[in-house]
């Protein structure tokens, strides 16, 4: 490869203009942002209107069943997005012949995935500040205490969830195979993540086995910063590591056509 041609491929990687043309179709996109942002706060908003999700379990560490859920919140935004969305969004692109016209003009289909990855996480982040705010103001759940490591925690998170929308997107041909393979994937994620038992309520052996999974992980390190600890290790070595071996897989499996 010439200089000139690296110098190309590496300036047409990102593309503001791209990322500002898919910022605008996404917000065309009500169902989308209603999922991945709004959905989420929500969800806490109507568990957080029982009373007994705003009373002091002794089984919980004194938390109340509220508390355990921001941290859910937080992570369904991202899972839904992630899982969901972009992977049905990226497989009608190719179903409908779009990534290869795309590789015949100047801008290369690798500046509209960036593009795509930097919009759900932007909407990922964005219903994660929502979902925080709101359980403070409506709740008062408490903000994470341990800023630097939560927000260490959910950066990866994200990371992880659009690491694996990337390899639903690889495996899938069409956008009703990309749409059930992320429903397939989306419900144990979010049961990892605590959706229907919180990860304090979990038995202990379930609680170590969901912590090597990403959003069981995920959950953990959220839930250790945000009581003023620093997120565990381990927890983070395991999104780390999902995160790089899901970018592998995506990245070999991936297909323009």
């Amino acid at each position: 490869m010439s200089a000139s041609t690296s110098t190309r491929a590496s300036a047409t990687a990102f593309d503001p203009a791209v990322l500002r043309t898919e910022a605008r179709l996404f917000r065309r996109e009500p169902g989308a942002i209603f999922w991945i942002v709004l959905f989420p706060t929500l969800l806490l908003v109507i568990l957080g209107s029982i009373p007994s999700f705003r009373e002091h379990d002794d089984s919980l560490g004194g938390l109340r069943l509220v508390d355990t859920y921001v941290p859910v919140a937080v992570l369904l935004g991202m899972i839904l997005g992630g899982i969901q969305s972009m992977p049905q969004v990226l497989t009608g692109y190719r179903e409908r012949g779009i990534l290869r016209r795309m590789s015949t003009t100047p801008v290369r289909p690798a500046a509209l995935l960036a593009a795509h990855m930097v919009v759900f996480a932007g909407a990922a982040l964005a219903s994660a500040v929502l979902a925080l705010a709101v359980g403070r103001l409506a709740f008062g759940v408490r903000l994470p205490e341990q800023g630097a490591g939560y927000a260490l925690a959910l950066l990866l998170a994200v990371a992880v969830a659009l690491a694996l929308g990337a390899v639903v997107s690889a495996l899938s041909r069409t956008t009703k195979v990309a749409g059930a393979v992320g429903s397939a994937v989306l419900f144990p994620m979010m049961f990892c993540a605590g959706l229907w038992v919180p990860v304090q309520a979990m038995p202990d052996v379930l609680a170590r086995i969901t912590g090597y999974t990403p959003f069981g992980a995920a959950a953990q390190a959220l839930g250790r910063a945000a009581a003023g600890d620093w997120p565990g290790w381990t927890h983070l070595a395991v999104l780390a590591a999902w995160t790089v071996l899901l970018t592998a897989g995506a990245a070999r499996w991936f297909r323009w056509e």
